[in-house]
């Protein structure tokens, strides 16, 4: 009786148990966070395009050329005989400055190395330098997003902040393949 006793509980206990269920999530989410995201950044991008078309309005004297990144210039300088611009892992050296949309300066003209697409570069700037030829100069006109966007750059500009910049390409050093 006792042998058979400790076989009808062993197989109890294995038969008892049973193994662990996933638990269902308590509040399903819909989705709306992402929505009003979206709705945010398209009204966002329509105030910054509304601002950036005023500006280049108030200047016709300059030709403003858009790009197919989403962003505006002009050329200050225009090197026509020379057809280098800068490829990916090239070496170039170049001068800019950095102004808010109203005019105001953020960072006075500094001096840069950079190799292409291999550092970090706001990315509104590594497509401009792209546009430009050695001894070329260019004023660009940046929506945030294609500047420094929702962080900013953590010192002098703040989050969602279109920017202007003037910049000099000096040189470019082709890479050795």
């Amino acid at each position: 009786m006792k042998n058979l006793l400790l076989a009808f509980s062993f197989l109890l206990l294995c038969f008892s148990c049973k193994p662990p269920e996933a638990r269902l999530p308590e509040t399903v989410q819909s989705g709306s966070f992402l929505k009003a995201s979206v709705e945010r950044n398209k009204k966002l991008n329509e105030l910054e395009n509304k601002q950036i078309l005023s500006i280049i309005e108030s200047n016709p004297e300059n030709n403003y050329i858009a790009s197919e990144s989403g962003f505006w210039y002009y050329y200050n300088t225009k090197i026509e005989n020379d057809t280098i611009q800068p490829e990916f892992g090239d070496l170039v050296e170049f001068s800019f400055d950095v102004s808010n949309i109203e005019g105001e300066e953020i960072y006075a003209s500094t001096n840069k190395t950079y190799t292409m697409d291999k550092e970090e570069l706001f990315t509104g700037l590594r497509e401009g330098l792209k546009l430009l030829k050695p001894k070329e100069t260019a004023t660009f006109i940046f929506p945030s997003q294609k500047a420094f966007g929702y962080y900013g750059d953590e010192r002098k500009i703040g989050t969602n902040v279109p920017l202007i910049c003037e910049v000099t390409l000096n040189t470019i050093i082709e890479k050795n393949d």
